[in-house]
């Protein structure tokens, strides 16, 4: 069977952890189904350090895809005449955007719904963009999957669908992400902190990572707890930001790391205190997922999927009121019971996020559009 893929990368259009995302699942996907050959389709070369098996080709398609005008025409005109280049059987979209113009199949993943949970998140355009033209992708697709049982009650309510047709795709967490012993931890923290124990926050620093109210607080941390305590913020981060650190008060105890990669991100989570993740909203979170595959416990947020996802696997704090997410931090500091409760129940979790079972409902959601 071919399969063609959408890869494309809007990166200033996509949430946070989306390229992560995308090819943790697509990895898994042609690892597990040698038998098939994949064709994944973008606009600029790929230049991910993932690798990918034999059975898969890039298909470089341009005129990338800037503006609405330019991403309609890829999609409805671009599009259809590469799928029928490479007999492709079936079309997988992995952004939410379907071909209107094609009557081969094509499986739907919706990974983003900003634009109808928390529109201010994102670029006007792009909002009513997406408002006016999911039904119709919706409608054309013969398969749909979502990224969390969130995901897919918010699209079954807002379009009037079976919930029950829609197939949820957990992410795949990469596993360098795993628990330290306690030496290991130390030469983390010997590295990076002076030695000492650290929240962190990981993930770029953007208008969803709140880091206002994430500094804030810490400050409210610091002064209720008098502790040596230090936050670490790894992600990457814009000059205002850089601006405000210079300025804030407990600015020797915060540690911005711009430039890690995926097995040095995966040591700093694993030697956390906890991970700290107060956004505004979330339809997948990667990085809560790989500090609780590492053992460390988390506060997050009470919006979005984050409360479905994680249950009783997380602190969860109002992300709009510092204090709340201060609170979170003090109790998870404070009480070492509590935190071992989270973990065990995040060690339960992982079960669900299996790249096996990934791949396996993912292969299903596409055979599902070929025989409907």
């Amino acid at each position: 069977m071919n399969i063609a893929v959408n890869t494309r990368l809007r990166k200033e259009e996509q949430p946070e952890g989306y390229e992560m995302l995308l090819f943790g699942i697509l990895n898994q996907l042609t690892k597990k189904f040698p038998q098939h050959r994949f064709f994944f389709i973008a606009d600029k070369n790929h230049t991910g350090d993932m690798p990918f098996p034999s059975n898969v080709s890039f298909v470089v398609a341009g005129p990338k895809t800037g503006s609405r005008l330019r991403l309609q025409y890829w999609f409805n005109f671009k599009l259809p005449a590469i799928l029928r280049k490479h007999k492709a059987d079936v079309f997988v979209s992995m952004e939410g955007i379907c071909c209107l113009r094609t009557k081969i199949p094509q499986c739907l993943l919706i990974s983003d719904l900003r634009f109808l949970q928390a529109p201010g998140l994102i670029k006007k355009m792009q909002a009513r963009f997406l408002k006016k033209n999911t039904a119709a992708y919706l409608a054309k697709a013969k398969s749909i999957a979502a990224v969390s049982t969130f995901s897919r009650e918010v699209i079954a309510d807002r379009y009037k669908m079976n919930g029950a047709d829609i197939t949820i795709i957990n992410p795949v967490i990469n596993e360098a992400f795993k628990p330290m012993d306690w030496k290991e931890k130390e030469s983390i923290k010997e590295r990076y902190s002076e030695g000492k124990a650290y929240f962190l926050f990981s993930g770029d620093i953007n208008g969803n990572s709140n880091h206002i109210n994430l500094l804030k607080a810490f400050s409210f941390f610091k002064k209720r707890q008098k502790s040596n305590m230090m936050l670490l913020i790894a992600g990457k981060a814009d000059a205002a930001f850089k601006k405000e650190l210079n300025t804030y008060k407990f600015r020797n105890e915060v540690l911005l790391l711009e430039h890690t990669d995926a097995t040095e991100l995966a040591a700093i989570t694993a030697a956390a205190y906890a991970l700290v993740y107060p956004v505004m909203y979330a339809d997948f979170a990667l990085p809560p997922l790989q500090a609780m595959q590492c053992g460390v416990p988390l506060v997050v947020s009470n919006t979005g999927a984050l409360p479905s996802i994680f249950g009783e696997a997380a602190l969860f704090c109002d992300p709009a009121s510092f204090k709340d997410i201060a609170e979170q931090m003090m109790l998870v500091f404070k009480d070492e019971d509590r935190a071992g409760q989270l973990i065990k129940a995040g060690t339960a979790l992982l079960q669900h996020y299996q790249g096996d079972k990934t791949a396996e409902l993912l292969m299903w959601s596409i055979q599902q559009a070929i025989n409907n």
